[in-house]
């Protein structure tokens, strides 16, 4: 069995602390889950603090200060730790996103934030926020931009999506916004960056109706499932709820359309649009 994966400490301040959380677990003599027992979490849960998919909160840097002896260290690096340009509920997912082997998503309404292109994505956040200033819009469009790049790599992560029709029907700006948004979906469809399918209204009730489903993999840690909903989240790791929700997103796949058929409909919307900027 392959050890644990080696950190980069210089990466990222959760890195960094990540990193001597294990040295000092290991210099103490003790596995994942007895590290976890007295703070009452998962053994697995520890281990996502090692890697810096989880951010470390306060209450668990006292009690490692505490059981580990070493000094304050994690108090002290908490805060750097923890600090992240993306709201406390989501930003989680993000470290996790950025650092798994494989994403699937399921989108109820709005194209996911990976495909989203500038434009796209100002709309949906002044669309949110009416009275926010140019600058605080800004600052969430290059954040967003930002985790785009993830794509970049033209192997890893796997993405697959799965896109209900709303999210494509629904104008998020006007007609030159969308026909843009979709050829860009479309494009990393054709470059076979990402796989794609689209679950069509026809296909009724489903198990994902109350909202929008991650699931991230790891090459070295266990599955996590991100649910989202308005100005609130929760990344979830307990194997139950993992496997419940991985089985939601099998069952979603085999209503959807085949990735072929999705493309065919994604590019015909966008020309659909591009029609009615022209005519706009």
């Amino acid at each position: 069995m392959p050890g644990p994966k080696e950190l980069d400490p210089s990466s990222s301040p959760r890195a960094m602390v990540g990193s001597e959380l294990r040295h000092a677990r290991e210099a103490a003599g003790m596995t994942q889950p007895e590290l976890g027992a007295p703070l009452f979490v998962s053994g697995s849960f520890i281990g996502q603090l090692e890697l810096g998919t989880r951010r470390m909160q306060l209450e668990y840097a006292i009690k490692f200060d505490e059981i580990l002896d070493t000094g304050g260290f994690f108090v002290r690096n908490c805060r750097a730790a923890t600090k992240s340009k993306y709201p406390d509920h989501f930003a989680d997912a993000v470290e996790a996103e950025a650092i798994a082997t494989a994403i699937k998503e399921y989108a109820p309404l709005l194209i996911p934030g990976l495909l989203q292109t500038e434009a796209y994505a100002r709309a949906v956040f002044r669309g949110g926020r009416p009275t926010a200033t140019e600058d605080v819009i800004d600052q969430l469009v290059e954040a967003r931009l930002e985790r785009t790049k993830l794509l970049s790599d033209p192997t890893t992560p796997l993405f697959w999506g799965i896109l209900d029709e709303a999210t494509l029907r629904r104008q998020v700006g006007d007609a030159a916004v969308m026909a843009e948004a979709l050829r860009n979906v479309a494009n990393l469809m054709r470059r076979h960056r990402v796989i794609v399918q689209l679950l069509p209204f026809s296909a009724g009730a489903h198990m994902a109706l109350e909202g929008a489903l991650k699931l991230m993999s790891f090459s070295d840690a266990p599955p996590l499932v991100y649910l989202q909903s308005m100005g609130s989240g929760q990344l979830l790791d307990d194997p139950a709820s993992v496997a419940r929700y991985e089985l939601t997103y099998d069952l979603l796949g085999a209503s959807a359309l085949s990735p072929r058929e999705s493309l065919a409909q994604i590019e015909q919307l966008a020309e659909d649009y591009d029609h009615e900027a022209q005519q706009q």
